[in-house]
């Protein structure tokens, strides 16, 4: 993955950590027995991928060239 760059933009950071403090609060109210306050850390669990999402399609995304593709092919030398 480090060849990639996979995950290293803006849209990705932002929209992880807002999913990341979703299922700490999801988790908190789990252990304190309380399903409304699990279901709204759910709901910010939800927003955070379509907060990254949305700053994808506004260009702060891995941009989608074949230089940049996880799955490109390893370039073969020329044999003389």
């Amino acid at each position: 993955m480090a060849g990639s760059s996979h995950g290293h933009t803006p849209a990705a950071w932002t929209g992880v950590i807002i999913a990341f403090i979703g299922f700490c609060v999801s988790g908190a109210f789990t252990v304190m027995a309380q399903p409304v306050g699990f279901w709204a850390g759910m709901v910010i669990a939800a927003l955070g991928g379509v907060v990254g999402g949305i700053m994808r399609q506004m260009g702060l995304g891995q941009p989608k060239t074949p230089e940049h593709s996880a799955h490109q092919p390893a370039s073969v030398s020329a044999k003389s």
